[in-house]
């Protein structure tokens, strides 16, 4: 149940970033991530369309071994409900453990003009649902931000923002496991793999 309501509350999170600032969401649309100097731009848009009816399958089964996680994860598809209105997202647990990974693909968010990390950033400075946002290190040479309804990192939660194109993110959540660098670590490495498995590697 904690893993599920973890991994529900990332998705809500996700939704709640690119959703809710629908003042700021047309300003981010038409122009507002090329004029504002936070924003880190993509300079090597990817294609993740293949994966929006297949999100699960962003992240290799050796990974998700390496990881301890079930080769087979949850789907489900971009919705009208609180969970699923930013994307298709997929979701894996260790049965019994209390540790789960998300990976959420912002389509959804995309589609609503409030999408990619200009979207993260406009909901961060509306403090909607978003309220602790703090640059990661690139994943792979893309742009990245920790964030989140509160940083719980030190508690063993971490999610982590991947710019993909300037419209377009996926995040990774990691619940479960023990203080910030495990979970971070784990966030980072299927990150690190959903980069690789977008570039055909």
């Amino acid at each position: 149940m904690t893993v599920s309501a973890g991994l529900a509350a990332a998705c809500t999170t996700t939704t709640g970033g690119t959703a809710s600032p629908s003042t700021a969401g047309s300003s981010s649309a038409t122009g507002s991530p090329s004029a504002d100097p936070e924003v880190p731009k993509v300079s090597a848009p990817l294609d993740a369309s293949k994966y929006v009816a297949d999100t699960c399958a962003l992240v290799p089964k050796d990974v998700l071994a390496s990881l301890g996680m079930p080769e087979t994860g949850t789907f489900q598809p971009k919705g009208d409900t609180l969970f699923t209105k930013a994307g298709p997202n997929c979701a894996w647990k260790i049965r019994g453990q209390g540790t789960g990974v998300l990976v959420s693909l912002g389509t959804g968010s995309r589609d609503a003009g409030s999408g990619g990390l200009a979207g993260l950033y406009a909901a961060y400075r509306a403090k909607t649902l978003i309220r602790f946002l703090e640059h990661a290190p690139d994943v792979d040479g893309y742009p990245a931000v920790y964030w989140g309804p509160l940083d719980e990192r030190r508690m063993g939660s971490c999610g982590i923002g991947v710019g993909i194109a300037d419209d377009l993110t996926f995040d990774v959540y990691a619940q479960g496991y023990q203080g910030a660098d495990d979970s971070c670590g784990a966030a980072n490495q299927v990150a690190a793999s959903v980069i690789k498995t977008l570039k055909g590697a």
